[in-house]
């Protein structure tokens, strides 16, 4: 008999902009709660956990450090491939400087590991390229998955419910108890 299980099986890798060190990003507190409760999993990579411990603000490296972090390792011909295939997306006129090269390390990790990226770079009026602006050629190009810490509650909050309505029809179904975790993400 197949059990619904709380966790989502889902892994998020968070830049370092969504480092919330001071709680202030409502989207973020909810992606750590779930984190917390076991919903998701949130992890960051060693770039992004560098930069925020280079930052010399307290908070923000002690959170850094409470995820799991993930290398870059990009050994194979094809990962330094995929590499130069993001680089292209995201700054594909550019000479990328340092913090440029931050960035497609970033993408490169999150989709290496299988996690979605969580990012607040880009997509705006003030800075219309950056991750969040070239989401959708990533995802066709490569298959990498970007999306805002808003998207990302959104997201989530739907895989809940869906995975709630299949819990309590199982529990039904085999006169089973709910479970205790249901309704309460």
């Amino acid at each position: 008999m197949y059990k619904e299980e709380q966790n989502l099986h889902l892994i998020f890798h968070i830049d370092t902009n969504r480092i919330n060190s001071r709680s202030k990003l409502p989207a973020m507190n909810q992606l750590e709660q779930w984190h917390k409760n076991g919903v998701i999993h949130i992890e960051l990579s060693t770039v992004a956990q560098k930069e925020a411990m280079a930052g010399k603000n307290r908070l923000r490296a002690e959170k850094a450090l409470d995820y799991v972090y993930t290398e870059t390792l990009a050994t194979t011909p094809e990962e330094k491939t995929q590499l130069i295939k993001i680089a292209g997306i995201l700054f594909p006129k550019e000479k990328c400087n340092s913090n440029q090269r931050k960035d497609i390390k970033i993408v490169f990790n999150a989709h290496k590991y299988s996690a979605i990226l969580i990012t607040n770079d880009g997509a705006s009026k003030s800075q219309p390229g950056g991750i969040l602006g070239h989401k959708n050629e990533l995802k066709e190009a490569l298959g990498i998955i970007v999306m805002s810490d808003a998207e990302a509650v959104e997201y989530i909050q739907r895989l809940i419910n869906e995975r709630d309505k299949r819990a309590r029809i199982q529990c039904e179904r085999y006169g089973i108890s709910l479970p205790n975790w249901l309704g309460k993400d």
